[in-house]
């Protein structure tokens, strides 16, 4: 079901209005033009596609992504993973880092962009969120990020000083429960995992010994039920680091971790 503000949003968007163009042209009278804008935006909504498709692109702690199927629209509370990591590790001047699963690339490209002296390398199993990932580092202007297909590991080499991911951690049970114009549109293969959501953890856990250096960290996003089932994989695997499930800002258990 179209909401209004998903209307306001794309409509303003669409049009380049800032929030005071848009205010000011709620008193005046709509164009056939604009009622028919109005109209498509209306009939795209009605059929549950996402507001930031539909406009096609978001802004993600400061850089301004293109969003498309090919990959999950960032989340607010990613963003507050990213701010995490660029807090705990401010002292650190030539960090290596992996972004496992990176879609759009907003991880990355955030940290990349905070930190340009960083050797950042963003992963993913999808060629096609590697494409638009790749776009979204032009379009913001960050060279410093390479970019690899590989199925978690699979492709990678060397060690890392910090591993970040923000999976796929949805179980098939879930499915029911979904909104539409998340199930509908984003693509499955970045929202869907086997074992009640934790395959990919489970991947990450039992080969990240090879991939991170001494002292490394690993950060992750997590379902926020998946607190405690995802510190013991990583726990059984690193049995002398401190594990710490952190709460996002509605204080719901939303990352983890490693360090």
């Amino acid at each position: 079901m179209a909401r209004p503000e998903e209307l306001r949003y794309v409509y303003r968007y669409k049009k380049n209005l800032t929030y005071t163009e848009f205010i000011l042209l709620l008193n005046s009278e709509s164009s056939d033009e604009d009622l028919a804008f109005i109209a498509a935006i209306f009939e795209r909504l009605l059929v549950d596609e996402p507001a930031q498709y539909i406009v096609g692109n978001t802004e993600f702690c400061g850089l301004t992504l293109t969003v498309d199927a090919r990959a999950l629209i960032p989340r607010p509370e990613t963003e507050e993973l990213v701010h995490l990591i660029l807090a705990e590790n401010t002292a650190e001047k030539e960090i290596k880092l992996l972004d496992i699963g990176t879609g759009t690339g907003a991880i990355a490209l955030s940290i990349a962009k905070a930190n340009p002296e960083w050797a950042v390398t963003a992963s993913d199993i999808s060629s096609d969120a590697l494409s638009l990932a790749r776009e979204n580092a032009e379009l913001n202007k960050i060279s410093t990020v390479s970019f690899t297909q590989s199925d978690v590991f699979s492709n990678l080499s060397g060690c890392y000083d910090i591993i970040v991911s923000n999976p796929p951690y949805i179980a098939e049970f879930e499915k029911a429960e979904m909104a539409d114009n998340v199930l509908n549109y984003e693509p499955h293969l970045a929202l869907f995992a086997a074992q009640d959501g934790l395959a990919i953890y489970a991947k990450i856990a039992e080969n990240a010994k090879k991939y991170l250096a001494t002292n490394g960290k690993i950060y992750l996003e997590i379902g926020y039920l998946q607190g405690q089932a995802v510190s013991q994989l990583f726990q059984m695997q690193f049995p002398d680091k401190r594990i710490r499930i952190i709460k996002d800002l509605s204080g719901k258990d939303r990352m983890i971790a490693i360090d």
